[in-house]
């Protein structure tokens, strides 16, 4: 089956490519989630678009990628959010909540697509998490959670 991705799905590709994949997989699991769609001649305009959107929110190259790793990696991220008085919280913390800590600490400005959590952070304390900036670097973020 051809289609045409429409989000990042680790170990196939990014928005935009066209990539060919077993029949079950992209009808059960990467269309009705909305990752793909049905490749058709009419959807070049559609590819080119979702082209340009990622050109737009990527970062340029690989140098550019190594540099911003290296700011981030020397930037200290405190995250302040409810939590009971075991240091439990009420929630857990989003890619989102640390999209916004990251910039609220100087740093650049991180699409939360591309943060990946390990383990869901539920308690106050400092927590690793890993962004993925380019296909070849990632950088991990030290991330202090401080219940308010």
């Amino acid at each position: 089956m051809k289609l045409i991705l429409t989000t990042e799905v680790s170990g196939l590709g990014a928005p935009g490519d066209i990539v060919e994949v077993k029949d079950g997989y992209g009808r059960n699991y990467l269309i009705p989630r909305g990752f793909a769609f049905r490749w058709t001649r009419g959807a070049e305009s559609q590819i080119a678009s979702l082209k340009k959107a990622r050109a737009a929110r990527e970062i340029r190259d690989l140098g550019s990628a190594k540099e911003v790793a290296g700011r981030l990696g020397a930037l200290k991220v405190q995250l302040k959010t409810r939590a009971g008085d075991s240091g439990r919280l009420f929630g857990s913390v989003t890619t989102g909540d640390i999209a916004d800590a990251v910039t609220a600490a100087g740093g650049p400005q991180l699409d939360r697509r591309r943060i990946e959590i390990g383990n869901a952070i539920k308690s106050v304390g400092t927590h690793k998490v890993s962004v993925r900036l380019h296909p070849e670097v990632a950088a991990t973020i030290d991330v202090e959670v401080v219940g308010g």
